[in-house]
């Protein structure tokens, strides 16, 4: 099931997308996405909706150099445990919004990920059992201000401005991550091409570690890393960030 967020003529609503192309069409789902959804019987073709961001999530919980060669192109080590950081919530945009570069904060860098939605409170779950946890998989674009990541030593600024994380276009829930293609373009030039079997820690164990910290939240995101070919955006440009089985997230960047 594709579940999505959407702007419909009456509001705002989480709903799943069937079909495709000029047929797909939304189905409206009474209250929220997690369990068994229940649909209202409204529905409208893809065209007439706007995309949302797909959830809303408490925290969003990055990993950092999860990938070897995107380590090594920064001039970094891969850590022998999963690197966390936070996103505040207010990164969060969906398909088609503006990525605002704010003004001198030096290079800000387009990461493409996988990300993973967490579909049930969790505290303490095995890496056997996180498949059950898990809602489902959506893209990502870790957006950084990398001057700031070098020059303050943590990351919180350099990754927390508002719109840093686009999310979308939906949540796939049928999905093996195991070994996906991975694609980040900048105006229709391909910047990243990777593959999610490169992770170094995967999903599983980053989901019993991430979860033996903190208590994970419906709708919760993991990112789950980038692989090489990060790069700089600016102002007037389009990043596009495709994902096997998912879709493609596209948005543009403005000044801020």
């Amino acid at each position: 099931m594709r579940l999505a967020r959407i702007a419909h003529p009456a509001g705002v609503a989480f709903a799943s997308i069937e079909g495709d192309g000029d047929d797909a069409q939304v189905l409206e789902i009474a209250e929220h996405p997690f369990g068994q959804p229940n649909f209202t019987g409204k529905r409208w073709p893809l065209a007439d909706v706007r995309l949302l961001a797909p959830i809303l999530p408490s925290k969003v919980i990055a990993v950092g150099r999860n990938y070897a060669k995107h380590a090594a192109e920064l001039g970094n080590e891969v850590p022998a445990a999963p690197m966390l950081f936070i996103k505040p919530s207010t990164t969060v945009i969906g398909p088609n919004a503006p990525i605002r570069r704010p003004a001198d904060v030096g290079r800000v860098d387009f990461e493409g990920e996988l990300a993973v939605v967490i579909g049930q409170p969790v505290k303490n779950v095995k890496a056997a059992q996180a498949g059950s946890v898990i809602l489902g998989y959506t893209i990502a674009n870790d957006v950084s201000a990398r001057d700031l990541q070098k020059s303050d030593g943590q990351w919180g600024r350099a990754k927390g401005f508002d719109t840093f994380c686009p999310l979308g276009p939906w949540i796939e829930t049928a999905l093996d991550p195991a070994d996906l293609s991975l694609k980040a373009e900048v105006d229709g030039e391909v910047k990243q091409d990777g593959r999610t079997a490169d992770l170094v820690h995967k999903i599983p164990d980053l989901i019993e570690f991430v979860s033996g910290v903190m208590t994970l939240l419906p709708g919760d995101i993991i990112l789950t890393g980038t692989p090489e070919g990060v790069g700089p955006i600016v102002d007037g440009q389009q990043v596009s960030i495709t994902i096997e089985g998912i879709g493609t997230l596209t948005n543009p960047v403005v000044s801020a």
